[in-house]
């Protein structure tokens, strides 16, 4: 028979097995476990991203130097060597040399950085490689052997 005296919530409606600032029986009355004094002592206390206490915070405490360009471009570089190594494996397709040839090869792995070909190493194959940049040495060898360098845009 249900009376008042023994009514108890059903088996596993509680969760909290702890009661906290329900005086001082409970055995976490008081200060409510949040200690005696300080900012988190407090009603509605917040602290601010890397604060350390009142310590100087880290970001604070090492030295600042340098700069960063935030309109950089980073290039994923392929040398004229790895396309006529390409070549000699007969990987190239057509003579022709572009970003999807590259992915393909496994030369580049970004899909999101634009490709630049660097004049590192020879060529004697004629390529028509199609590119976001060359550097004058690449172009030059390239053309040098009947190829075309040609910019993507």
């Amino acid at each position: 028979m249900k009376h008042i005296g023994n009514l108890k919530p059903a088996d596993g409606a509680r969760h909290k097995k702890k009661r906290i600032a329900r005086g001082a029986g409970s055995g976490h009355g008081g200060t409510a476990t949040r200690g005696n004094n300080g900012a988190q002592s407090r009603r509605g206390a917040k602290t601010k991203r890397g604060f350390e206490g009142g310590q100087m915070p880290f970001a604070r405490r090492i030295p600042k130097f340098g700069f960063t360009n935030i309109n950089r471009v980073e290039y994923q570089v392929v040398n004229v060597a790895a396309l006529q190594k390409l070549f000699d494996e007969n990987l190239i397709e057509n003579n022709t040399v572009d970003f999807e040839v590259l992915i393909n090869t496994g030369l580049i792995s970004k899909k999101r950085l634009p490709v630049k070909i660097l004049g590192e190493g020879n060529l004697s194959a004629s390529l028509n490689i199609t590119a976001h940049s060359f550097s004058e040495s690449a172009k030059q060898k390239i053309e040098s052997v009947g190829g075309t360098a040609k910019l993507y845009g």
